[in-house]
């Protein structure tokens, strides 16, 4: 390849320095992939990307599990931000929910920390062509209807958080809202999943694949 040949250019999103190292190493082995940028929490993610001319990065990797209001909340507002970069999640959750809603949010793939590494490469290189990289057996499993299926993004999020066992409180913090809000959308997620107690919500959650552990 000739020194003159593009290179995409690449920012990473976890909240592991030792993670974020490997997945430089791993995609920089690969010529015409530059990485760019890395972050350490989704705000800083936001702030730095949304400085940046729109293509400026073409794509960010991203792992949703990160301080703050999260890597989910995140993509949502990068995809309003920036249109023309592309997001591909990376993470550890199995989870079809999540895979449905990071879809939903504008993702243009997802990829769990479980695969081999060349899948990553070949994900990231099939979304900067603009390409969807769905794994075939969690997409298999998208199953439209399900009670979770009608909550609106901002009940998800509050789901994922009373499911890593955070209280109104806490969850009113990160995701800067006031602990009355949090609690009506608490309300509303129990409604809509026809569960009243915390040990319904995670038997729930457990037979929907949504646990987060």
């Amino acid at each position: 390849m000739s020194d003159c040949t593009r290179r995409h250019t690449i920012a990473l999103a976890d909240d592991h320095a030792v993670v974020r190292a490997g997945y430089r190493r791993l995609l920089e082995l690969e010529p015409e992939l530059a990485v760019v940028a890395e972050y350490a929490d989704a705000e800083a993610a936001y702030f730095g990307l949304a400085q940046q001319q729109d293509g400026e990065v073409e794509l960010l990797v991203l792992d949703l599990s990160m301080p703050g209001r999260g890597g989910l909340e995140m993509l949502r507002r990068l995809r309003q931000r920036l249109p023309a970069l592309k997001v591909l999640v990376f993470t550890m959750h199995e989870s079809v929910a999540l895979m449905s809603q990071c879809r939903d949010a504008g993702a243009s793939g997802y990829v769990t920390k479980s695969s081999d590494p060349v899948q990553l490469v070949a994900a990231v290189r099939a979304a900067l062509s603009g390409e969807s990289v769905w794994p075939a057996a969690l997409a298999a499993g998208l199953r439209e209807g399900s009670p979770h299926e009608r909550l609106s993004p901002r009940e998800f999020d509050v789901l994922q958080h009373l499911l890593a066992g955070r209280g109104v409180e806490q969850i009113a913090q990160i995701l800067h809202l006031s602990p009355k809000t949090v609690a009506n959308y608490q309300t509303l997620v129990r409604q809509k999943l026809g569960i009243g107690t915390a040990v319904e919500l995670l038997h729930y959650a457990r037979e929907h694949g949504l646990a987060t552990s």
